[in-house]
């Protein structure tokens, strides 16, 4: 019986998320580790009330900031014809190219006392210094900001889409009983899509707890640079995990709180779909207002961002940039490639499984491995590196008892233990297009093919493979993008002199070389550009017209 349920795929799925949940596993035993008395208490008496509050700002800013910009855009698009409706509705989502770290290098520049927006002030006014009041954009009101601007396309995209699938015959229905369109928002629409604005503002929340390098080259005091700085500076692995445990519970209250606010409502819409809502047309004012408002995010996100890096690669850039740069993005392409064709190896193996055997076992399993993405980077890093060091150390003690010499540390810092905390990460980014992708395959065509006698590998390769490459090449794109774009986990776990496009960016721009560093945050940018050309073409063929 068990031999016949748990067959091979499904053991393997099993083993797949317990090497997943490891490194979370890790970072929550070391709770009860002992030996940090001291650095726990310098770090409890010091800095642990900063790392509380900053962090707790800008999860409260970041949020109001994304679901006021995210939805006030996705209602205009869907709602409203206004001019350049149609080229907005997709470039809205453009700044998700943008990390929050290249977003941070390039408005420092453009807004620091010497930078060109103060000097233009100072040249057209007559004024010195010390006469008028400039907003300091590295503190951790700029780092909200910086945030919003990056992240708003989450809430946007699950809020679009949500409109587009109620507010047909809803609205129509509100305005036959006597609604205006407004109250038919606030009493109609904006209640229906409180589950994808939760979604959207989670989503984007999480990213802010992962991210370090906004952060840090703001010097704001959050749970990731705390982190980083406990391994690094004070060299104690086990406190840094104890910060560790405690953003994850950040990240667990987060997602608590937003299923818990929904109590037993339910958000499912029990007629059929309408189709589409006619727009309304606006004035000529107003709709040069709406088009206004919907242009300042997508500039602040990505056009101002991207332009700035463009003049500063081909006026300045990277003195290096030639051989090095070549070598740096030979890096990255390949610990993306690697991540990207394993993760969807692995995902296709875990969407599989849990197909074929519908076992609820392995069911709760891929629940497991999907906690992954809601998990920074950072964290991910130190529950590996933990584990890992230990085994290192056991080896080498077992290698130097035998053959009498120390061969080192055989996985800490290698490529390895670096693939395995990016699959630990983004693993559960390609298995949703997977997942997705078998979906829409009918379970009828699985019957048929082994009413033929094909076993389950078998009808994978013969008749889903062939159905699912286009979902299977969307997530080794998505993967490959997220890891061109990561900063925390390869700073911590990245081979000795071995740099990436994001390393060198965030080295650089450490250093206060902004100009330089242009050359890679310009290719990472160029790289995220690619999955959100497919995804802008879909949300232009999403609306019937």
């Amino acid at each position: 019986m068990f031999a016949r349920r748990f067959h091979p795929l499904s053991l393997s799925a099993l083993l797949l998320a317990a090497l997943v949940a490891a490194p979370v596993l890790s970072v929550l035993f070391n709770l009860f580790a002992g030996g940090t008395g001291d650095t726990w208490a310098h770090l409890a008496s010091t800095v642990l009330p900063d790392y509380i509050a900053s962090t707790l700002w800008l999860c409260l800013w970041v949020g109001l900031g994304t679901a006021t910009i995210g939805v006030a855009t996705a209602w205009a698009t869907v709602m409203w014809e206004f001019p350049g409706r149609r080229v907005l509705e997709w470039a809205m989502v453009l700044p998700l190219a943008t990390p929050a770290y290249v977003m941070a290098y390039t408005y420092t520049d453009l807004l620091q006392f010497v930078g060109p927006v103060q000097t233009a002030l100072r040249d057209t006014f007559g004024l010195e210094r010390g006469d008028y009041w400039f907003p300091d954009v590295r503190s951790t009101g700029g780092a909200a900001c910086m945030f919003v601007a990056v992240l708003y396309p989450y809430v946007y995209l699950l809020v679009r889409q949500s409109l587009i699938e109620r507010a047909a015959g809803l609205n129509e229905a509100a305005r036959m009983l006597g609604q205006g369109a407004w109250s038919a928002f606030f009493r109609i629409t904006l209640p229906l899509a409180r589950p994808a604005i939760a979604a959207g503002v989670s989503l984007a929340l999480m990213e802010t707890l992962a991210d370090y390098g906004a952060v840090s080259y703001f010097g704001v005091q959050t749970f990731t640079t705390g982190i980083y700085r406990a391994w690094f500076s004070l060299g104690d692995r086990v406190a840094a995990a104890q910060l560790a445990a405690v953003l994850l519970g950040f990240v667990a209250t987060l997602l608590l709180l937003e299923r818990m606010s929904r109590g037993a409502a339910r958000f499912h819409d029990s007629g059929r779909a309408g189709g589409s809502a006619r727009r309304q047309a606006l004035s000529p004012f107003a709709g040069g207002c709406v088009s206004a408002l919907c242009l300042l995010p997508l500039a602040a996100g990505f056009l101002i961002p991207a332009g700035v890096l463009m003049k500063w690669a081909f006026s300045e850039g990277d003195a290096q940039f030639g051989e090095r740069f070549i070598g740096l993005a030979l890096n990255s392409f390949t610990l993306a490639a690697t991540a990207s064709v394993c993760a969807v190896a692995l995902a296709l193996l875990l969407a599989y499984a849990v197909r074929v055997s519908r076992s609820r076992l392995v069911a709760l399993a891929r629940g497991a491995v999907g906690l992954g993405y809601a998990v920074p980077g950072a964290v991910i890093a130190v529950g590996i590196l933990i584990p890992v060091t230990r085994l290192d150390h056991a080896l080498s003690g077992l290698w130097a008892h035998w053959t009498g010499q120390n061969p080192g540390l055989l996985l800490t810092g290698g490529i390895a233990a670096l693939i395995y905390a990016y699959l630990a990460r983004f693993l559960t980014v390609s298995l949703q297009s997977v997942e997705s992708g078998l979906a829409r395959i009918t379970p009828s065509m699985d019957e048929a093919a082994r009413s033929l006698g094909l076993g389950a590998g078998e009808t994978l390769r013969r008749v889903h493979w062939p159905m699912l490459r286009g979902s299977l090449l969307t997530a080794s794109l998505l993967v490959f993008v997220d890891v061109m774009k990561e900063l925390p986990a390869t700073l911590v776990m990245r081979p000795f002199n071995f740099d990436t496009l994001a390393t060198q960016a965030y080295t650089l721009a450490s250093d206060e070389r902004l100009q330089e560093a242009s050359t890679s945050a310009l290719a990472i940018v160029v790289v995220g550009l690619l999955p959100l050309i497919a995804l802008s073409r879909q949300i232009a063929r999403s609306r019937r017209n």
